[in-house]
Order: C-alpha cells, then sequence, then structure tokens
C-alpha cells in the first residue's frame, strides 16, 4: 500500500514516479487483508495502547489519516464500511481489490515482477517473509507460519541500513493471528484466525497458562506470546458457554483444514500457532519519513518501524500515511 500510495501522490504532484513491485502482483498483503484502515478515535489512547511507539509518528498517523481516508475515495477507492464499530477507534473498510486497483491507476508506472538497486522511497513491507530476520529479531526457536504476501523479506531494512540508516525500537515485535496449526492459504488469512483467546484457557504444549496478562483486544499480544512457546504453538479450552455462533464458526475452520481440535473433560480444544502478518519494527525515520542517517532516503509502511511498538495500531493507516508523507518531501 505504501508504495502505491506514495507514488499516486507524487505523480499528482508533478513528478514521475515508478514503482518497482517484486512480486507477481501489485497490492502487496493490502490485497490479502479485511482492508480496514483506522485510527483511535483519541489520541491519548493511542499512547494508552503503544505507550512505547514514537510519539512524533503516532501524532503525524493520528492527524493526517481522516484527510488520507478523503483522499482514498476522491480517487475512486469504494468504502463498503464507513465506520468500524469499535468504540476505541475510527475509520472506514474499502473492499482490497478495488482499492489496489484504485492506487494502480494512479500510480501509473507499476512494474510488477522488478526490483531497483537504487530506490528513493522504500516500501517492501516489512521483514516478516525472511525467516532469518525473523528468527534474529522475533522467534529464534521456531518457524512462524507467514500470513502475509512471501514477497516482503526485508529488502528496504537491508538496503536502508546500508545506507547509513539505523533500527528502530521493537524489532521484536510483530502484528499477526493465531491460526490454525495446519495449512493455510491466502483466503484463510482471516476467515481462519482464531479470534476468542479472551473467552479461552490458553495453553502451551505442557499445559502451562504462559499469557502475562488479561487478553488484549486486538489480540496481538496474545500472538507474540504464544511464538515464544515451544513450536510457537498454544491450546485453546473452552467451555460451551463460550460457544457462540463466531466461536463455533471459527473452530469449525479450523476442523476443516485439519487442526487438531479435541474433547477435554467436556470441554473443546483447538491447538493453534502464532502466525506473522508483519513486522512493527524496521528503520528508524523522522516525521517526514526520511531515513535517519541516510541522504535521499525514505521509508513508508511496515519499512518504518516504531509507531505501534508496545501494543497494536494499524499498519495500513501508517503505510498510507507515511506514503503520502514520503512523497510529499521527496518531491518538495
Amino acid at each position: 500500500m505504501a508504495g502505491l500510495v506514495a507514488a499516486a501522490r507524487a505523480r499528482e504532484l508533478g513528478a514521475s514516479p515508478v514503482v518497482y513491485e517484486k512480486g507477481t502482483r501489485p497490492g502487496g498483503s493490502m490485497l490479502l487483508s479485511s482492508c480496514v484502515i483506522w485510527r483511535y478515535s483519541d489520541f491519548d489512547e493511542f499512547r494508552r495502547q503503544c505507550p512505547t511507539g514514537d510519539e512524533r509518528l503516532q501524532r503525524l498517523v493520528w492527524e493526517r489519516l481522516d484527510g488520507a481516508l478523503d483522499w482514498l475515495e476522491m480517487l475512486g477507492a469504494p468504502v463498503t464500511q464507513p465506520e468500524t464499530e469499535n468504540p476505541l477507534t475510527t475509520g472506514r473498510r474499502f473492499d482490497p481489490a478495488a482499492l489496489t486497483e484504485t492506487l494502480v491507476r494512479a500510480a501509473g508506472d507499476v512494474r510488477v515482477g522488478e526490483t531497483t538497486p537504487e530506490p528513493q522511497i522504500l516500501a517492501t513491507g516489512g521483514f516478516q517473509g525472511s525467516e532469518e530476520l525473523v528468527a534474529e529479531h522475533i522467534a529464534p526457536a521456531a518457524r512462524l507460519p507467514l500470513r502475509a504476501n512471501p514477497w516482503s523479506a526485508g529488502d528496504g531494512l537491508k538496503h536502508g541500513l546500508a545506507r547509513g540508516g539505523s533500527l528502530s525500537s521493537g524489532m521484536d515485535e510483530f502484528y499477526g493471528r493465531n491460526m490454525p496449526d495446519a495449512r493455510f492459504g491466502e483466503a484463510d488469512f482471516v476467515p481462519a484466525a482464531q479470534l476468542y483467546a479472551a473467552r479461552a484457557k490458553v495453553v502451551n504444549e505442557r499445559g502451562e497458562e504462559f499469557l502475562g496478562g488479561p487478553v488484549d483486544w486486538s489480540e496481538t499480544r496474545v500472538a507474540q506470546e504464544t511464538a515464544r512457546q515451544p513450536g510457537a504453538a498454544a491450546w485453546y479450552e473452552l467451555g460451551t458457554e463460550a460457544l457462540d455462533d463466531d466461536v463455533a464458526d471459527r473452530i469449525d475452520y479450523a476442523r476443516r483444514l485439519g487442526a487438531p481440535v479435541e474433547q477435554r473433560d467436556g470441554r473443546v480444544a483447538v491447538r493453534v500457532r502464532a502466525s506473522i502478518t508483519h513486522t512493527i519494527g524496521g528503520l528508524q525515520i523522522d516525521d517526514r519519513a526520511r531515513v535517519g542517517g541516510a541522504d535521499g532516503l525514505w521509508a513508508a509502511g511496515a519499512d518504518a518501524g516504531g509507531i505501534s511498538t508496545g501494543g497494536y495500531a494499524s499498519g495500513l493507516a501508517s503505510a498510507l500515511v507515511l506514503g503520502l508523507t514520503a512523497a510529499e518531501d521527496a518531491v518538495s
């Protein structure tokens, strides 16, 4: 998302940008997401939810997002839901395929299956697709299933560091979901997510409860803590009182994928594994999206780190705002 947004805005400002898309299609992981782009309704809530994040960048995202969403609509991106229905947040849901098509059209020159040795704006989507980098920074003892496009493998991070950039905070943090312990594909990323940890007893393979506190509303911390357990795995044990239609549907989805689902003393137990959607740490940038220590280089999206450390905030919101910011600063 960040690269397409940056190119669309740069073209709007009179430049002639080129998007080099490493993958076989544009859209990155935005195309695979539920495509809700949101911010916390209150900035103090943003700080409470992500207390160790970079406050300058948080303020930038929080202040610019509403106007950025209006800009997407002005380009012609269709909104499928005008609000988030979460009392903590405000934002809009877009159709991911239609949004991708809109941004590709506005970006202009998008070269699929190509890379460049001299990028100006880094927007490669983080490093979750690199087993080596994930093992180095996040989960040294277990491989995390990828819940994202396969091409975001740290190219931006490596290039930025080679140019003199530095790492942000939160290199050991990620946004992800506990998914059924089974093979799953892109079509399963959203519906197969086992989002009911708050209703379950969560234990590791040794039967030990391991969560360090209450389940966070987004369940991001649950996935992070599961990633540090043996095999990056856990069991969700639920009594019948927890099995409403949504939970029952998710468990049934896990069973259909082939995940272990057992009966234990009148309770249902589902085996899950932590999966990674995008990294939270990355390159350190300023509030104009410039990579510190690397003249003439900007970073946007998940290549820029430290915004939501200590918690969870919308990765698409950061990609949108930083894509706009990087383009405006680079063209000026």
